[in-house]
């Protein structure tokens, strides 16, 4: 691939040694490599969205284009136009999620030498850790994808316990479909789930029959969240901003839900 090619260019031009997992070398000159610990001018790597494109930067990958804009409400659902697409011609790596809309277009518009990678979407621990370091591997930055986890780790440990004591008692919830895992993170109990399809008043009914103290919606999917009697509704974000900060995810769900059951 291109990305090969460059990097023997570089070591036989400026006599250095390029430290990256698999290489083989065991010293790393700091000119190159950047502050994530993955080699300068590392591989042109493409993704969807804001989600695949923050799963890419903690694998230690520190440029990312990323094709739907971070303000789309809804990012599978953005329609590319070409110019979104050039930079797809000349990656080393493309990234999508395969419930992307515009998955068909982003894959045909990569170039010969771009590797399709679908990226498996879930912001759980055992999802990101998995998706993380199989990237990380995939471009040879290993060892700052491990960092990055480190501190996830910690940081969702951190933050997961301090939600949970933001109620003095267990709390149920219900939940949009693709947001219930939420609750784990949260120490809630799932009395019931709705969605993708819009929520009938037979459903609706049901939800609220539960008592939950707090509505997880889909902050992505605004129409499709139901306001349920005596539960608070918490907007659930799954996709980062345009940093592709995914631990500024968890802290903001975790401001989210411990205002929610302060007040419950």
């Amino acid at each position: 691939m291109r990305w090969s090619r460059t990097v023997v260019a570089l070591t036989a031009t400026a006599a250095l040694v390029l430290s990256t997992t698999g290489c083989g070398s065991t010293e790393e000159d700091p000119a190159t490599a950047d502050a994530t610990g993955a080699p300068a001018g590392g591989p042109a790597v493409v993704a969807s969205t804001t989600w695949v494109g923050a799963l890419a930067k903690a694998a230690g990958i520190a440029d990312v284009t990323v094709i739907a804009p971070a303000n789309v409400q809804h990012p599978p659902d953005y329609d590319p136009k070409p110019s979104d697409l050039a930079a797809v011609a000349d990656a080393d790596y493309v990234l999508y999620a395969e419930f992307d809309g515009f998955a068909d277009r982003l894959t045909e518009a990569a170039g010969g030498d771009a590797e399709l990678v679908p990226v498996q979407l879930e912001n759980t621990p055992a999802a990101i850790t998995a998706e993380v370091t199989r990237l990380g591997e995939l471009f040879g930055t290993a060892e700052a994808a491990t960092a990055w986890l480190a501190e996830f780790d910690s940081t969702y440990a951190e933050l997961s316990e301090q939600v949970k004591a933001a109620t003095a008692e267990p709390q149920t919830a219900v939940s949009h479909l693709f947001m219930a895992y939420w609750a784990e993170f949260a120490g809630l109990q799932v009395a019931g789930t709705f969605g993708p399809a819009p929520v009938t008043a037979s459903q609706l009914a049901e939800l609220t029959a539960t008592k939950p103290a707090v509505v997880l919606a889909n902050a992505h999917l605004p129409g499709a969240n139901p306001d349920v009697e005596g539960a608070a509704r918490v907007d659930i974000v799954n996709y980062p901003g345009a940093d592709l900060d995914l631990l500024a995810v968890f802290r903001t769900n975790a401001e989210s839900i411990s205002a929610a059951l302060a007040g419950s």
